[in-house]
């Protein structure tokens, strides 16, 4: 295993490694479901430019499996989120993008539940606080 370098900023890294669902590994043609909401996302991006800012990167396992199709959103001196329980379409991933957005803009990476695209209510695993801080 070996750490790679991306660019800083607002970014998605979705698990490319994750299960489609919980009953199967892969799509007809071999795909994992994180590989797939990645390519949602991409495809999303590329036609919408909203979303040109936000950085997407996949990454192998998250080692979150029951959890499956997982994704952390981070961006430098912000609390990060772990989120998961996505299908892999552009639903999901325009829910996901959506939200983004609006962390992005956020002061410390906090945005108000009202504001929260109806696709990511549900499917937050977890938050982690940004190096050198705590939640209070």
């Amino acid at each position: 295993m070996m750490l790679e370098p991306t660019a800083t900023g607002p970014s998605i890294v979705i698990c490319a490694t994750c299960r489609v669902s919980s009953d199967l590994r892969e799509d007809g043609s071999g795909r994992r479901g994180g590989a797939l909401l990645a390519e949602a996302m991409l495809e999303i991006q590329r036609r919408d430019s909203r979303y040109e800012g936000l950085g997407i990167q996949t990454m192998a396992c998250f080692f979150a499996c029951s959890e499956h199709i997982s994704v952390h959103l981070r961006a430098p001196g912000k609390i990060s989120y772990v989120l998961g329980r996505f299908t892999p379409d552009a639903e999901a991933a325009r829910a996901i993008l959506d939200y983004a957005l609006l962390y992005a803009d956020s002061t410390h990476g906090s945005v108000r539940y009202a504001q929260w695209p109806e696709g990511v209510k549900g499917h937050f695993i977890s938050r982690s606080p940004p190096e050198g801080f705590v939640l209070r």
